[in-house]
């Protein structure tokens, strides 16, 4: 069976947990907080086209609802039929898409800072992220040494996370290398442009979103819209936390995870 979008599985257990990383990531962008979900799930990663190690090459048909179709049916080849999502930024509006088209299949969301939850789309691509996006480009073969030097860690996650300095030199690497060896960047970039996540969801499904007190990639102002999410979503706002809160608070997001997939509504 080919690989396509480099499916993992990891642990067991009586629930499968499927992770869903964003732009410019990969499924590497788990792997703080797979050691101990991994422990109460069977944790599931993929890459995303044009990322990691997927095979599957990123067109402009793949906006959030093209993806949460395809990977529903990367999922099904796998026997992966019924399953609880968590999705950071790009992967959790697409794991919100995936709630809203499947009710059937999955079982619960846990959006971190999930990308989509705007009013205005945006039409043009963001300066500051093409910037962090060359930065990477140019720099991500030498990514393991660059990583080791403080200052360096700082010029690069300084924006993702208020507490960048506790980043390891090995996750920020990983980050880097995820980022600027991303070949699908700009093409699902360019595929979400003039959308927004405006789907309902059955209330019987549990959601929870968390956002970090401090995620200026995805700003409170504008892009952290509670109406388009449903009423019985439980919203959460972690402190002392960025874009990935899954990196500054491991223990709090595989605890409120958890508690998400044995929620009842």
């Amino acid at each position: 069976m080919q690989n396509q979008l480099n499916i993992k599985r990891y642990g067991s257990g009586p629930n499968k947990l499927v992770a869903i990383h964003g732009l410019g990531s990969g499924s590497s962008a788990w792997d703080l907080v797979r050691p101990q979900l991994q422990e109460a799930t069977e944790f599931i990663t993929l890459d995303l086209p044009g990322h990691g190690d997927a095979s599957m090459r990123a067109t402009l048909d793949m906006n959030p609802k093209f993806l949460a179709e395809l990977i529903n049916q990367e999922l099904a080849k796998h026997g992966i039929d019924n399953f609880h999502l968590i999705g950071n930024s790009l992967g959790g509006w697409i794991a919100l898409e995936m709630a809203a088209k499947f009710p059937t299949s999955v079982i619960s969301v846990t959006g971190v800072a999930p990308a989509g939850l705007w009013l205005v789309p945006s039409k043009k691509r963001i300066p500051q992220l093409a910037v962090s996006r060359y930065i990477a480009r140019s720099t991500y073969l030498a990514a393991k040494p660059i990583s080791r030097i403080k200052w360096m860690r700082k010029v690069g996650f300084q924006y993702v996370s208020p507490q960048w300095e506790k980043f390891t030199p090995e996750t920020c690497a990983k980050a880097a290398i995820a980022m600027g060896s991303a070949s699908g960047y700009y093409t699902l970039w360019d595929a979400f442009l003039g959308n927004r996540f405006d789907s309902p969801i059955n209330e019987n499904l549990p959601v929870t979103i968390i956002f970090g007190d401090s995620d200026y990639t995805l700003p409170v102002e504008n892009c952290q819209e509670r109406s388009l999410v449903p009423n019985h979503a439980k919203w959460l706002v972690l402190p002392k936390s960025g874009h990935a809160p899954m990196w500054d608070q491991v223990d709090e997001i595989t605890r409120i995870t958890l508690d998400t997939i044995v929620r009842k509504i």
